[in-house]
């Protein structure tokens, strides 16, 4: 079977694997976006086990602000400021030494191009933490919750390690037990921002369908997923003319990415890859590339086995 391969591949890395990859059926609105492929076909590994989805979550997170600019609730040029005290650390404006005044666009840019956690909190308080909750109901995502951003995930960090700040949680988390750093919050389906497999290659189905909100609205987020530097996951598994849109998401021992994979003959195909190491380091170079690897084991399935296939 396909899915003890890529268990027997993420075993390899001493990780445990959750997919689930669908192909998108072509058509446009209406072509059929739920669950698995139109010919039924799937491959589904933990698929419907919930998961930890961290910077995931800015999918849908972009989403809502596009189908707000859509129906003309935002300016997209409107001008945001981000402070100091906004900064969180890491990728774009989140590790800015200086304030940095941008257009609410381009905070959705950098939330899914550099995963800016800062960008991604400026913009959740425009376009409303609720109105992202009701958007996954929307869309039939019924097991997503979403426990808030990135600041409301880092808050609870410091609560629970007892940590006054950042500075104060680096020197504090690393002299925790094991056990104690996978019992945080953070890492927990059911307190922290959750889905299933399943439910994000239904969420990115609904966007290459146009089905998720306005055409205009799902383009955009097709267009900035393009836009993710970041090569080392789903990328890795592929050919150079093969087109990935994808995000990741990244915690302590937990390892992500979903997105959506075009071949030059057109056919496109919709993965989620979550791998949980015993190790709670936060990079571990050999299971991002197992990532690449049951993505690639997983389509090539669904080429071989979906009638749509051209082989």
């Amino acid at each position: 079977m396909v899915e003890e391969r890529i268990r027997r591949l993420f075993a390899g890395v001493g990780a445990e694997g959750q997919v689930h990859a669908v192909r998108v059926p072509k058509g446009g609105p209406g072509a059929g976006a739920a669950g698995s492929g139109p010919e039924g076909i799937e491959v589904a590994l933990g698929a419907d086990e919930p998961v930890a989805i961290a910077s995931i979550f800015k999918v849908l997170l972009v989403l809502e602000f596009a189908r707000q600019v859509v129906a003309g609730q935002l300016d997209p040029r409107e001008r945001v400021r981000v402070t100091a005290a906004d900064r969180l650390g890491g990728w774009g404006t989140a590790g800015c030494l200086d304030d940095v005044e941008l257009s609410l666009r381009d905070l959705a840019y950098f939330a899914m191009s550099v995963s800016d956690n800062s960008a991604a909190d400026l913009l959740l308080a425009r376009v409303g933490l609720d109105t992202v909750r009701l958007l996954a109901q929307e869309l039939g995502l019924d097991r997503t919750r979403i426990a808030g951003g990135p600041r409301a995930l880092l808050e609870s960090m410091l609560s629970e390690v007892g940590a006054r700040d950042e500075r104060e949680f680096a020197l504090r988390y690393p002299a925790l037990p094991d056990e104690r750093k996978r019992r945080l919050a953070v890492l927990d389906p059911q307190r922290t921002t959750a889905s299933t497999p399943r439910e994000i290659t239904r969420l990115l189905r609904l966007v290459w369908t146009d089905m998720a909100g306005p055409p205009e609205a799902c383009a955009l987020v097709r267009d900035l997923m393009k836009r993710q530097v970041f090569r080392h996951r789903l990328v890795s598994g592929f050919p150079d003319d093969v087109t990935v849109a994808a995000k990741t998401g990244t915690l302590p021992g937990l390892h992500m990415e979903a997105g959506v994979v075009r071949y030059p003959d057109g056919e496109q195909y919709a993965i989620a890859v979550f791998a949980r190491t015993r190790d709670l380091a936060a990079s571990r170079a050999t299971v991002d590339a197992t990532i690449g690897g049951a993505a690639r084991v997983a389509v090539d399935f669904l080429r071989a086995a979906s009638p749509g296939d051209t082989h």
